[in-house]
């Protein structure tokens, strides 16, 4: 089976279109040289790459692209590297900022991440919408809070930069409680969270003082996407998953983390 190309007339949820948003998410690791020439024979005439390095640690630099053909345009952000996983998960207990549209508050490295390059993403968008394109966002990881931070800023900010959907694949919980539920009740629908069974990143930072947004998307032990999950269900999956790989139960959180696997998962879901 031949996996179909991204259709730029897409209006809704799909998994064919999560695969693409998934392969978008991944090619932010790239140059950017590799990042313009991939999203052009995606039929993305415009490009834009915007990268902000940052002095605070652990999270140590913002990057990704804003890709625009003439009926559809893509916000792409990065995660942060593999190797540096581990620094950044310690960061769980670091000061807060106020979220977007002054609703709640978001973790402040995340704040700070997308606040720096914030401004020209939102020009790029606004210059290459000129032909009512649709806007979806995507991120893994890191790059999945960025997604979910900015499609709500540009929506509190000014409606009509509402996302048509947000896609994160890995994303860490990133703002309370208040947040969260104001986010929801205007992104809700439009916004398809990916978690692949033991991923350590989706864990942390630690609840109660953090909290995800809905509309989950769980791959079980077996690699199968499902909609829905039980409590128990779940713990009894993520367990058949410490499992499945004997000489390295200890390490399935972090390369169930990997974009590449979530490529490779969404692939496989569609053949």
């Amino acid at each position: 089976m031949t996996i179909a190309d991204l259709d730029h007339e897409t209006t809704g949820y799909s998994a064919l279109h999560a695969y693409w948003m998934a392969r978008a998410a991944d090619l932010t690791y790239s140059t950017e040289e590799e990042m313009q020439s991939e999203t052009r024979k995606w039929g993305f005439e415009r490009f834009r790459y915007f990268f902000s390095s940052h002095q605070m640690l652990p999270i140590d630099d913002t990057q990704g692209f804003v890709a625009g053909s003439d009926r559809m345009i893509i916000l792409a952000f990065r995660g942060t590297e593999p190797k540096k996983i581990q620094d950044w998960l310690t960061d769980v207990n670091g000061p807060a900022a106020p979220g977007p549209g002054a609703k709640g508050f978001v973790h402040l490295g995340f704040h700070q991440a997308l606040d720096s390059v914030f401004p020209e993403i939102k020009d790029a968008i606004a210059e290459f919408r000129d032909n009512g394109q649709t806007l979806w966002i995507t991120g893994h990881s890191l790059g999945g809070a960025l997604a979910m931070l900015a499609a709500a800023r540009l929506h509190f900010e000014d409606p009509r930069l509402t996302a048509d959907g947000v896609y994160t694949f890995g994303q860490p919980r990133t703002c309370d409680r208040f947040l969260a539920n104001a986010y929801d009740e205007v992104l809700e629908s439009r916004t398809f969270r990916f978690v692949n069974n033991n991923d350590i990143v989706p864990q942390v930072p630690p609840e109660p003082l953090y909290h995800h947004v809905k509309t989950l998307r769980y791959f079980d032990a077996k690699g199968n996407l499902r909609e829905k999950t039980s409590l128990l269900g779940s713990i009894t999956d993520k367990a058949k998953g410490l499992t499945s790989d004997m000489f390295a139960p200890a390490t399935d959180g972090i390369r169930d983390h990997q974009m590449a696997k979530y490529v490779e998962l969404m692939e496989n879901n569609l053949r």
